[in-house]
């Protein structure tokens, strides 16, 4: 489960390496979307200007008062003359065939092409990629984009210029792309199951892994920067829906270190990992260089279940801190760690508390914090308590009754077979049986 859409396109490249199955919830595979679509279209034409199907989704995208007649036009030309489209658009931009305005468009594409193919051999990838997407207009179209959905789409498309830095070229990148997404997925076979954290509301898994627990991307800075502490609150019930999926088992990751515009910044791991019940959590750590167990780039694990773990129970994940005080105190050894404890205020060490006999800093943010809240250092306490919320909204009654016909948004009209609290087992007609929380259903 993600905090952002962006994030899957690792997750899914990885997968498709290593053969594995896997399924998108709630949404299309990343290089499914229209954003990366739209990109990637350009790509094709720079890279091959015979792409006449990428060039017909982006000609007119952003709009640039192109109809579809002027755009049948180039078509029919481009068959007549035996040429690819984006030829016969140039030839076109020259004649008196089209009005003026859809002829200087079209010129100004073609010119547009024509310097983006000449950089190709020249300009490093990822450059002449942001390149094309800045001066075709993409990237400001989604900028004045006023739409809930824009500001994730750039973020998308961020990440996108990102994965190519792994790649010689923009060739070799379109070649991987083409892999990827030829890649055949079994729906009747087991498989991993990707999705954000919104779309996983009312969703419940055996084993729930939430990656990039992180300040800045979970909580996300947009949210902060937008709502404030309302922003704040939203993140930390989202944190929560994360954290309830999970039925048995449940691993939260984050990095010390992660790329960003192709430097490597460092990382302060997440507010909410201070916010979960101490008894419930156990921190593994290989107790190498590079963080947790099988964690890239740094990255250290929490793990965690109901009813915790078992003392002298063998951590498969690595030695826990909690028995190693040596450990404990150094694996928060990142930068950015290190520059949030040298920022600590008074109140930050009185919130300093004791796990196993060792000491740990609960890294905060002061009684005076940055507009988002109360932080992990605030003297006004922690905001929200993981066993108390858990308690009361496994102890609230449902309002339903066994064999009540009720309505779920995604799988349709069910029977409750079984009430547990607010989580209800539900024979559905189409989707089988499911366990969902009573919020999701409404009576049908």
């Amino acid at each position: 489960l993600v905090r952002a859409s962006f994030q899957m396109r690792e997750f899914e490249d990885r997968f498709v390496t290593l053969g594995l199955n896997y399924r998108v919830v709630g949404g299309p595979r990343f290089y499914e979307r229209q954003e990366i679509r739209d990109a990637m279209a350009y790509f094709r034409v720079v890279a091959q200007g015979a792409d006449d199907l990428a060039f017909e989704r982006i000609v007119n995208v952003p709009k640039r008062g192109l109809g579809e007649a002027t755009i049948r036009q180039v078509h029919d030309t481009a068959r007549a003359l035996g040429v690819p489209m984006l030829e016969a658009a140039g030839n076109l931009a020259e004649s008196d065939e089209l009005k003026p305005k859809p002829r200087a468009a079209l010129r100004e594409v073609a010119a547009n092409f024509a310097r983006w193919q000449k950089l190709l051999e020249t300009k490093p990838h990822t450059e002449l990629a942001e390149s094309i997407l800045e001066e075709s207009g993409y990237t400001d179209m989604w900028k004045n984009d006023r739409s809930a959905e824009a500001p994730g789409r750039l973020e998308n498309l961020k990440e996108l210029i990102r994965s190519m830095e792994e790649f010689e070229s923009l060739r070799s990148f379109l070649e991987h792309v083409a892999l990827v997404m030829d890649a055949e997925q079994n729906e009747d076979l087991d498989a991993v199951n990707i999705m954000t954290l919104h779309s996983a509301k009312g969703l419940e898994f055996e084993t729930v892994f939430l990656p990039g627990w992180e300040e800045g991307l979970f909580p996300h800075q947009r949210a902060l920067d937008e709502g404030g502490r309302s922003g704040l609150e939203e993140e930390r019930r989202l944190a929560y829906v994360g954290v309830t999926r999970a039925k048995r088992n449940l691993h939260i990751w984050f990095v010390s270190n992660r790329r960003i515009y192709g430097l490597w910044q460092s990382t302060i791991p997440s507010r909410f990992l201070d916010e979960l019940p101490e008894e419930h959590v156990e921190v593994a750590d290989a107790g190498d260089s590079y963080g947790g167990y099988n964690a890239p780039y740094g990255g250290s694990a929490f793990a965690g279940g109901r009813g915790g773990f078992s003392a002298g129970r063998q951590n498969p994940y690595g030695a826990s801190r909690f028995d190693n005080a040596g450990t404990f105190s150094n694996t928060y050894a990142t930068p950015g760690w290190q520059r949030a404890r040298a920022n600590r205020t008074d109140a930050t060490d009185r919130n300093w508390g004791s796990r196993s006999g060792h000491q740990v800093e609960r890294i905060g943010y002061g009684e005076v914090d940055s507009g988002y809240g109360a932080g992990r250092g605030s003297v006004k306490g922690r905001t929200i308590d993981g066993e108390l919320v858990a308690k009361s909204v496994s102890d609230t009654p449902s309002p339903f009754s066994i064999g009540d016909r009720v309505f779920h948004q995604k799988f349709g009209n069910g029977n409750i077979a079984a009430i547990d609290g607010n989580k209800l087992t539900i024979d559905f007609d189409k989707a089988g049986q499911k366990k969902v929380l009573d919020g999701f259903v409404t009576a049908a």
